[in-house]
């Protein structure tokens, strides 16, 4: 062979060889250069926020990026989705995203998104019960005191929720359905806002996150009746399910996860994944999540992707029970 010959094909290999040593996706390799942001959907101080908030502060440490919480209140969560659907995929812009979101997309069919489309699942990052609590004037110390208040004054009684379509929309909804009862669905721009007017006498009712609901508990300014899910809360042992207060069967729990723009490099996906999981299951982190009746709960971003699509598809079920419409 021909030295010239020689040379092109040793350069020819050095090439390829250089080529597979890459990364895969060498856009991970400098991530994060500048600050990451997280949505919030919900105005400051309800479940949602806080966890953003920690979390925030926890992958801030760990990235040495400053990671900010930006909360873009209304719609149940509809205009911060709407946001993170329309933002790069680039890994600076994330969103927190609650059960409310899946049931927004199955209440409202004329969104300016799709959840399986539009938006790259990251992880799960906690779940937990909402309580029930009532103003402490309201006349009724137990869920079935609050039923026959209730029923003896159809449409007096009013609850609120942060937004048409979020999940406290659906419990307070769902708990009037099965207890046969009417009651006024009272929104609010955050759980924080309808929380205050429930301890303010605005409100007789209200299910909010046990973050939510604990400072004004501790106060008294409000009396925690039943938790939702199939089993009672550590942090509260003493307040009885709505199974154990006479409503048979129900159960109903939110989940919290962070989720990214669609066409997100896979690399940073699971980047982001193994960084907030680490950040989740810390010993500090946990014991944040559980003085706030929230439980850690992570997995792979298929996991959580899995999870959002049978969360919409079944409530979408309870939509239709519920008789739930946008207001």
């Amino acid at each position: 062979m021909r030295e010239p010959a020689r040379i092109i094909l040793w350069l020819a290999a050095a090439v390829v060889a250089g080529v597979h040593a890459l990364p895969a996706d060498s856009s991970a390799q400098a991530y994060p250069t500048k600050p990451i942001h997280i949505i919030v959907g919900f105005a400051a101080g309800g479940a949602t926020d806080v966890i953003a908030r920690q979390i925030a502060q926890k992958l801030s440490d760990s990235t040495g990026q400053p990671v900010v919480v930006d909360n873009y209140p209304g719609a149940a969560t509809a205009i911060a989705t709407e946001r993170l659907a329309r933002s790069r995929p680039d890994g600076y812009t994330l969103l927190l995203i609650p059960i409310s979101t899946a049931v927004q997309s199955a209440l409202r069919r004329n969104l300016p998104y799709d959840l399986d489309r539009d938006l790259a699942a990251v992880t799960q990052v906690a779940s937990g019960p909402f309580l029930l609590v009532v103003n402490p004037a309201v006349p009724a110390r137990t869920v079935k005191e609050l039923i026959a208040l209730a029923q003896s004054q159809p449409g007096k009684l009013s609850y609120g929720s942060p937004g048409v379509g979020s999940a406290h929309h659906l419990v307070g909804e769902l708990f009037n359905a099965r207890a046969n009862i009417k009651t006024v669905h009272v929104p609010f721009k955050g759980a924080a806002d309808a929380d205050l007017a429930t301890a303010s006498g605005q409100l007789q009712f209200t299910f909010t996150s046990p973050a939510g609901a604990l400072p004004f508990l501790e106060r008294g300014r409000v009396r925690a009746l039943a938790v939702t899910s199939a089993k009672r809360l550590s942090l509260l042992p003493a307040v009885p399910t709505l199974e154990e207060s006479g409503l048979p069967g129900f159960d109903f729990s939110a989940w919290y996860g962070v989720s990214a723009p669609a066409g997100l490099a896979k690399a940073i996906v699971m980047q982001l994944n193994t960084a907030i999981r680490k950040i989740v299951h810390t010993p500090e982190m946990k014991e944040i999540l559980n003085k706030q009746g929230f439980e850690p709960q992570t997995g792979t971003p298929e996991e959580f992707a899995a999870l959002i699509h049978r969360e919409t598809e079944q409530t979408a079920k309870l939509v239709e029970l519920t008789g739930m419409k946008v207001e």
